[in-house]
């Protein structure tokens, strides 16, 4: 088969021109056998991609790849079977990649059709501040690019402060609504008796007071997004409302006679246990079950420290005046030792008190709280004694490759003995190794 694609090759090439965005057919071994004209218009460097690993091209192009803690979407299919569908972060944005098997007579995987698109496609799928490239924000940004085109219900889970409100309008951005209203509803801030008048609005003359007609906040979400913020904050009397509002798809204004259609697409989030209200009678099941379609879980900033050097050059940025500024190395040490209770809010707090501080184009440690001081220092005095050869905490995907280089040259065996005794697999190894040597940092004999 091998060799009638090769023999092939000008008809594969035609075949994969006819995707508008970037494709190759890669071989099991992650080389190169095919690519069409968006690729190498993307990937290419004026050198001959056939034979080439497509995890290199990804790497010089910017983008995060296998080794970096992210999954490798030919490995997940070699085992499995089955397509794949993964987001890599990279310097200009995500990118999505979509993986497909193509199985000889035997029906095993030998070769694969690669796909790869902006996540955000259509309109732009990460909201300002959606950016990080830790395993736990990866996850977040593809369960939204895979749920943001279907109309289904998304309830978005976390501690206050995680950005829930930014990514319902990522959600939005990524819809077919995206042409239409955001409209974030705060429910936590609506009075009991206000509830129903500000969300389906009333007619003139409903209650006293009512000089006029108001539109409520459902009508003003028509072709768009309905942000419900805070769900578990609605009164259980009220509760009702809503459920009659997703089951019917129907509204009546208060004083109205006539059902208004809804048309809009929902989002909810909530910083509370649900299912514990809901199993303490303070939360309706049935409500619950119908905004719960397509929970995604939003991490705190602690537990995604990697983000946080991102997140304050993303910040600063946006910050009047905050232009200009960096983050002092010395600075970014305590930020990233803090535990943040109010998580990215609170992170946009304290960058800004500093950037108000500096005098020059550095925020430094003496810019920062004093409170975020002590609190780092405790949490430092009682950490253990760090990594031979490590300085301190370092990302994961740095300290592999220097125990990698460093197991490579001093083991005696061949690399089959030190795939074993690091438990991987060959392959996963020599990817990995590759990986290394195609960016010049690994020097030393090689072992066949």
């Amino acid at each position: 088969m091998a060799d009638l694609l090769r023999q092939l090759r000008p008809e594969v090439t035609s075949l994969l021109d006819c995707f508008s965005v970037p494709a190759v057919l890669l071989c099991a071994d992650y080389s190169i056998l095919a690519a069409n004209q968006a690729y190498r218009r993307t990937f290419g460097d004026g050198r001959p991609l056939r034979g080439r690993s497509c995890y290199h091209l990804l790497v010089q192009a910017g983008y995060a790849c296998a080794g970096e803690g992210l999954h490798c979407p030919i490995e997940d299919c070699q085992r499995t079977g089955i397509g794949q569908h993964v987001v890599h972060p990279g310097k200009a944005g995500n990118i999505q990649i979509d993986l497909y098997p193509i199985r000889n007579e035997n029906g095993e995987s030998v070769y694969f059709l690669e796909l790869l698109t902006p996540a955000g496609e259509p309109g732009k799928l990460a909201a300002p501040l959606m950016v990080g490239r830790s395993a736990a924000w990866i996850q977040v940004i593809a369960l939204i690019h895979r749920v943001a085109p279907s109309d289904a219900a998304v309830l978005l889970l976390g501690e206050s402060g995680t950005g829930k409100e930014l990514a319902a309008a990522a959600v939005h951005q990524g819809s077919r609504y995206h042409g239409g209203p955001f409209v974030p509803v705060d429910c936590s801030g609506l009075p009991e008796g206000l509830f129903e008048s500000e969300l389906f609005g009333h007619e003139k003359g409903a209650f006293t007071g009512a000089h006029s007609r108001k539109i409520g906040l459902v009508e003003a979400a028509k072709g768009g997004t309905l942000f419900l913020d805070e769900m578990g904050d609605i009164p259980l009397s009220l509760q009702v409302k809503l459920l009659r509002l997703l089951e019917t798809g129907e509204f009546r204004r208060v004083g109205g006679v006539d059902p208004i259609r809804a048309q809009f697409r929902l989002v909810s989030a909530t910083h509370r246990n649900l299912e514990g209200m809901v199993a303490e009678g303070r939360f309706r099941q049935d409500l619950f079950y119908r905004l719960n379609t397509f929970p995604i879980y939003l991490p705190p900033l602690r537990d995604r420290r990697e983000d946080i050097s991102m997140l304050a050059e993303a910040i600063l940025q946006r910050l009047p005046v905050g232009k200009g500024l960096r983050v002092h190395p010395d600075a970014l040490l305590l930020l990233e030792g803090y535990d943040y209770p109010g998580n990215i809010r609170e992170l946009r707090n304290i960058l800004e008190r500093a950037a108000l501080l500096a005098d020059d184009a550095w925020i430094r440690p003496e810019h920062l709280p004093p409170s975020l001081q002590k609190e780092t220092d405790l949490r430092t005095s009682t950490v253990p004694e760090a990594v031979p050869g490590v300085a301190g905490i370092i990302p994961l995907a740095e300290l592999e490759e220097r125990y990698l280089r460093w197991a490579s040259q001093s083991h005696p065996g061949d690399r089959r003995s030190l795939a074993q005794r690091l438990g991987v697999s060959e392959r996963t190894l020599y990817r990995k190794l590759d990986a290394i040597r195609g960016q010049g940092v690994l020097t030393g004999p090689e072992h066949g």
